[in-house]
């Protein structure tokens, strides 16, 4: 499985979501695993972005469709980024 970054910012309306409803942070996790993608880790950010997500998924195209999905319903903002691991990254100059 390949490691993913996931940035996102709440919109106006995820905001009001999350205020009157705070665990529907953790719930995204179970669609997440639906859609064949396991939360390696999650934060909470002060700066630019609202959440950092730490994710790993069997290939790009899974991560593009949970990440389109996540972006078409209007609650969050999301970019997603692949993570290569550092020992793979130096390998690859060998």
């Amino acid at each position: 499985m390949s490691r993913y970054i996931i940035l996102s910012n709440l919109t106006d309306e995820g905001a009001k979501t999350i205020k009157n409803k705070p665990g529907r942070i953790k719930g995204v996790n179970k669609e997440f695993v639906e859609l064949g993608v396991k939360v390696v880790d999650q934060y909470a950010l002060l700066g630019p972005y609202d959440f950092l997500n730490i994710v790993e998924a069997p290939d790009n195209e899974t991560i593009a469709r949970v990440a389109a999905e996540l972006s078409s319903r209007g609650g969050v903002k999301v970019m997603t980024m692949a993570a290569i691991p550092i020992d793979d990254f130096i390998k690859s100059f060998e």
